[in-house]
């Protein structure tokens, strides 16, 4: 059988003899090299964080978001290509104030994570169109207690209590297999996540970066937001110290 893409990569409609989507698959790998992204489910609310290259000196810090509210319960953090992300988060705003209108209550994680994904999937199935080419992270606060979500390109969507997506996510996730969710707060959450991702950017090869923390936990009164500027400089400066006792070891 034959496994690469030539002839067989043109459409997400065309199957190659084994049977794969090479369009799904370029759309993955579009999210495999790009910036890691961490999601953490604590005790007491979600906490996600992503790295942004400082690709020059003169951009202006905060610039070109990763992490964006979708409505006040509900976040999503994007790994990939932005602006095919920024449709994602569109969709997913046009869902929740639909169903806040009709119901009357904030649209749940898991009726958000399911609807996007749907829509994701749909955009595998019609030559038309491609797959996006990234991956998203759903955190939620409502009813339902707080829950973390994965959407891949393909439209697969999984719930978490810890994951990462890009490209560091192997080792991101060996790290927060350590940890204890069950009596981990946000606040310290925050900090972990933080070195999680700095453990996996390499200064010496790689572009300096800059952090986008979020959460929606009871500290936030359940509203998703950037964390305090205090706590994010407390991050960055343990994240830091953390890498440079990787480094001496």
């Amino acid at each position: 059988m034959s496994s690469i893409g030539t002839g067989y990569d043109q459409s997400t409609t065309t199957f190659s003899p084994d049977g794969r989507v090479f369009q799904v698959e370029y759309a993955t790998k579009a999210v495999d090299i790009s910036s890691t992204a961490v999601g953490i489910r604590c005790k007491d609310g979600v906490v996600m964080c992503v790295e942004k290259p400082k690709l020059s000196k003169m951009l202006v810090e905060g610039t070109n978001r990763r992490i964006m509210t979708v409505d006040k319960h509900s976040g999503i953090c994007i790994s990939g290509m932005i602006a095919d992300a920024r449709q994602i988060v569109n969709y997913g705003r046009r869902e929740a104030t639909g169903y806040l209108d009709f119901s009357g209550s904030p649209i749940p994680g898991s009726v958000l994570a399911s609807r996007i994904s749907m829509m994701m999937h749909t955009y595998t199935l019609y030559w038309t169109v491609r797959p996006f080419g990234a991956s998203v992270l759903i955190a939620s606060y409502a009813e339902e207690g707080p829950q973390l979500y994965s959407v891949d390109p393909s439209g697969v969507s999984y719930r978490y209590f810890a994951t990462a997506i890009g490209k560091g996510k192997n080792g991101a996730k060996s790290q927060l297999e350590k940890l204890d969710l069950t009596t981990l707060t946000a606040r310290e959450a925050v900090i972990e996540a933080a070195k999680v991702i700095y453990s996996q950017h390499d200064p010496s090869k790689e572009k300096p970066i800059e952090l986008e923390i979020s959460w929606v936990c009871d500290e936030s009164n359940k509203m998703h937001q950037l964390v305090p500027p205090a706590l994010h400089a407390e991050a960055e400066a343990a994240a830091k110290a953390y890498r440079e006792a990787m480094d001496d070891d």
